[in-house]
């Protein structure tokens, strides 16, 4: 990702600032605020604004005047109680301001979580950039069979260049149109704009609570969200781990390695470590439900048939 001179001059005047303050500061995060972190061919996420730390969750939660313990382990305990017991509201008190600039189509996906505060770049008001994604040919794969929104097997290399191919050359006479929209026919922007594909990108400034900002990502980093997307939520959560890390660590535990058990799954588990046999016809789960559960339990299985 390479930065424009203005664009440079910008992020080194706003790094360049400092202030002193009384609000708690995380020395982690005050290294990486304004400072773009590359994602895809053209997008990135940077560090706007922050407001919290472990300590205000642990404070949050007894409400008190102080700022956590002088145990760091004490505080460690609670927010991990906090997390696997699900307590929310303590972890709604820290608060992440991101400016992200990604694919039209990634930002559609993204804006489903509703419990942000967004303003995205306006191209009613401006000119978009000529920037479009290309995937990279490892990354386009056909249609999953088994998976109606995943992909399958990736592409052969002559296979992906043709499909390379066509994606440029669109993209390119769609951004080719959109400009001669606005020069030979002085096309009103926020009409020239609508022939653009959904690979071109946009920008937003995005603010959102930890609670929920923890959610996104449980889902957004998990191997069946998109490539596309599951980029952006990585870049994210290396931010997350140097802004909260004891946070991120129990999240880490209990949400992203943890298991999330119905009724019958918890039955299933209590009966195989009684040393039962369990078929699935007998589990009280569907298949999709018996596969899942076998795939966490027992990696190396088929997930079919029976367990014991």
């Amino acid at each position: 990702m390479k930065l424009s001179e203005e664009a440079q001059a910008a992020l080194d005047a706003a790094r360049a600032q400092s202030a002193t303050t009384r609000r708690p500061t995380v020395a982690a995060l005050e290294e990486r605020l304004y400072l773009p972190v590359p994602c895809l061919d053209h997008g990135f996420v940077r560090v706007v604004d922050y407001m919290g730390d472990d300590a205000a969750i642990v404070q949050a939660a007894r409400v008190s005047y102080g700022r956590g313990t002088k145990k760091v382990s004490t505080d460690r305990g609670l927010i991990r109680y906090l997390m696997r017991h699900r307590h929310t509201t303590p972890f709604e008190m820290c608060e992440l301001k991101l400016h992200v600039k990604l694919p039209i189509f990634v930002a559609r996906q993204w804006i489903r979580h509703r419990t942000a505060n967004v303003n995205e770049y306006s191209a009613r008001y401006s000119v978009l950039d000529t920037e479009f994604y290309v995937p990279r040919p490892e990354d386009l794969a056909v249609q999953a069979t088994h998976n109606r929104q995943g992909r399958g097997e990736v592409l052969d290399a002559d296979e992906a260049a043709a499909v390379l191919a066509l994606l440029r050359r669109d993209a390119e006479q769609a951004f080719d149109t959109y400009q001669a929209l606005m020069d030979e026919h002085q096309l009103a922007r926020e009409l020239a704009r609508i022939g653009l594909p959904l690979s071109a990108y946009t920008q937003w400034y995005w603010k959102i609570d930890l609670h929920n900002l923890l959610h996104f990502l449980s889902l957004r980093m998990d191997t069946h969200a998109q490539y596309e997307i599951r980029v952006y939520a990585e870049a994210i959560g290396d931010i997350v781990a140097d802004w909260v890390p004891l946070a991120w660590e129990a999240f880490v535990d209990y949400r992203l390695g943890g298991l999330f058990l119905s009724a019958q799954g918890v039955a299933v588990v209590q009966r195989l470590l009684a040393g039962e046999r369990v078929t699935r016809e007998d589990s009280g789960l569907s298949a999709r439900e018996w596969r899942e559960l076998m795939a966490r339990l027992r990696p190396d299985s088929a997930g079919e048939g029976s367990a014991g």
